[in-house]
């Protein structure tokens, strides 16, 4: 056994929707006999909280405690016997390897091309100019007393974002102080606790998130909108979703 991330579930708050159970990809969650749902294997879980975002009682929450390591195989071949191939796909970090022919590893790692269309005369005309204006930028080394978050507008981008969005000191940089994470390869500790901190103590006028399209990322939105909620600040959290293509996924 291994100190991990893992899922607990609150029955007295679980209303017995489900829908946690289809929207967790490696079959981890399922209805008990009294329509409550339970962890079908600590094996199956990856830890990464899909779930979260589904459940509309708060029954659901991430935890950090001794348990078996998540087991990529065996949630592959659970969600092949129990839904089918197509399903089974979806498994995070399940891939050719977990038994079943070719299903893919999860939507946040797949290899995948871009086709890229080549540089205009207007592109090559385009700034270039960093709109960056302070340091550090990762969540684990800035200081929530930092002068510079004070009455700022505050962007908490994840890592991939800015390698992705071509524009992306232009179009969500400019004129915002920046904090950047991934809530799936970070040790992600404290990281609620730190930007609760932030905005209890600087008087943000903004704040805004900016995550990828790929299903880990909305791990730093939960976050963000956790610390909120436990600063007891009114502030509104705006989304910015960014896909491979380098393109901003317009909501709704």
């Amino acid at each position: 056994m291994a100190r991990r991330k893992i899922i607990e579930i609150d029955r007295t708050q679980c209303n017995g929707c489900g829908l946690c159970t289809t929207a967790c990809a490696e079959g981890a969650l399922e209805l008990d006999a009294e329509g409550k749902a339970v962890l079908v294997r600590e094996i199956y879980c990856d830890g990464m909280g899909a779930c979260l975002d589904v459940c509309p009682t708060g029954a659901l929450k991430i935890v950090e405690r001794e348990g078996d390591s998540y087991d990529a195989g065996a949630a592959y071949r659970h969600v092949f016997e129990t839904r089918g191939r197509d399903a089974a796909g979806r498994v995070q970090g399940a891939g050719p390897a977990a038994g079943h022919g070719t299903a893919p590893c999860c939507p946040g790692s797949a290899a995948r091309e871009i086709a890229v269309e080549p540089d205009s005369g207007a592109d090559a005309a385009v700034s270039a100019k960093s709109r960056l204006s302070q340091w550090p930028i990762q969540l684990h080394l800035v200081s929530p007393a930092a002068p510079y978050f004070q009455g700022s507008d505050l962007l908490v981008a994840a890592d991939c974002t800015a390698f992705a969005l071509g524009g992306f000191h232009q179009e969500l940089l400019r004129g915002r102080k920046l904090i950047i994470a991934c809530p799936k390869l970070d040790e992600t500790a404290g990281y609620v606790e730190k930007l609760t901190e932030i905005i209890r103590g600087n008087g943000l006028r903004s704040l805004n998130v900016a995550i990828m399209t790929v299903p880990c990322c909305s791990g730093l939105e939960r976050m963000v909108r956790e610390a909120v909620k436990l600063s007891g600040v009114p502030l509104e959290v705006t989304r910015v979703v960014v896909g491979i293509d380098g393109r901003i996924v317009p909501e709704g």
